[in-house]
């Protein structure tokens, strides 16, 4: 009987060693955050508000992750454009022209673009351009129908028409006349008054377009950075020649910071 006894205690000890080994095993390979997790450094409370930190937090903490909170007043600043932001910090609307309809409206009628671009300014500029030009285009058509048509009088053979005569005083005589010369000047004056006709319809066909222009870029610009650390720095100095001469030459030392 004390040789069974002997043989079986070695045998259930060794057993026990292996349980016992298994289940440290099993302890070790659970996470900390688990709740059955002896060698977590949290108790179950703990582990509860870790896992809730906006419940027991403030409005002035953001959390990266479960574990670590940052105040906001440490963040960076965050940069927001008007571009991207519809609203200013006083909660007014921010400008935002687009240039694409800036373009229609200036044509669809010359100024609408650049009051759109809130550039009243400008507007008495275009309405001035477009009458002065205007008139002079009528003046000089109403000029090239006059001396066109004393000119046709002047070559055909019907006495009656003498609409030439009109450009004279009621005291001057036909026979008193050089018929080629009058020939030469109402072919002439006729002619200077068409091309001037011609460019002053020109004009009002590129002040048109730079009108939709103007509109387009000024659109564009708007948000343009536009920061008063532009600056240029200039001062003369003197240079050395390249060539190894004696004498330095005066020179202009400047720099463009922005």
């Amino acid at each position: 009987m004390k040789r069974n006894d002997s043989s079986t205690t070695p045998r259930a000890a060794r057993l026990m060693e292996r349980v016992l080994a298994i289940g440290l095993c099993m302890l070790l390979s659970l996470p900390p955050a688990y709740p059955g997790n002896i060698f977590s450094s949290q108790t179950p409370a703990e582990e509860t508000e870790s896992a809730t930190p906006a419940a027991n937090t403030s409005d002035r903490e953001v959390f990266l992750d479960a574990q670590v909170a940052l105040p906001v007043d440490s963040l960076p600043p965050t940069e927001v454009r008007a571009d991207d932001y519809a609203y200013d910090e006083s909660g007014r609307k921010i400008f935002n022209p687009s240039p694409t309809r800036a373009v229609w409206l200036s044509a669809l009628c010359p100024g609408l673009g650049q009051i759109y671009n809130r550039r009243y300014w400008k507007l008495p500029i275009v309405i001035g351009g477009f009458m002065g030009l205007g008139y002079a285009t009528n003046w000089n058509n109403n000029q090239y129908q006059d001396y066109m048509q004393g000119y046709r009088d002047l070559l055909d053979n019907d006495p009656q028409t003498k609409s030439y005569m009109d450009f004279f005083p009621p005291t001057v005589n036909e026979a008193d006349l050089d018929h080629s010369w009058l020939e030469r000047t109402f072919k002439a004056q006729k002619d200077y008054a068409r091309r001037n006709r011609d460019l002053c319809i020109i004009g009002l066909v590129a002040l048109y377009a730079l009108c939709m222009l103007d509109a387009y870029v000024d659109a564009s610009l708007t948000h343009f950075d536009v920061t008063p650390d532009l600056s240029l720095d200039w001062s003369p100095t003197l240079m050395n020649p390249a060539g190894g001469g004696n004498r330095p030459s005066v020179g202009l030392n400047w720099a463009f910071t922005f």
